[in-house]
């Protein structure tokens, strides 16, 4: 699948296990879009390599953007707790 310059791919950490948004968001989404949508597919299992969870909740997680570089060609939007000492 070939990501757009406006695109960018959604990846998300929770309890432990990671995955990635099937589709492709815009890069400019708000992060309470964001926050929505994985906290939709998360409660519904569509987050591949994270088991459907039906409290899930992000309220609190951190929301990265990286844009797209050498090593990695797309826009990359990162959802994670937060850490101690971060």
């Amino acid at each position: 699948m070939v990501i757009e310059n406006t695109e960018a791919r959604v990846n998300v950490t929770w309890k432990g296990q990671n995955g990635d948004l099937p589709d492709t968001v815009s890069r400019d989404a708000r992060d309470e879009d964001v926050r929505q949508w994985i906290t939709e597919a998360t409660r519904g299992g569509g987050i591949p390599g994270i088991e459907a969870d039906p409290t899930a909740s992000f309220e609190d997680f951190v929301i990265d953007r990286f844009l797209a570089n050498e090593a990695r060609p797309y826009n990359l939007i990162q959802v994670r707790p937060k850490v101690p000492f971060g």
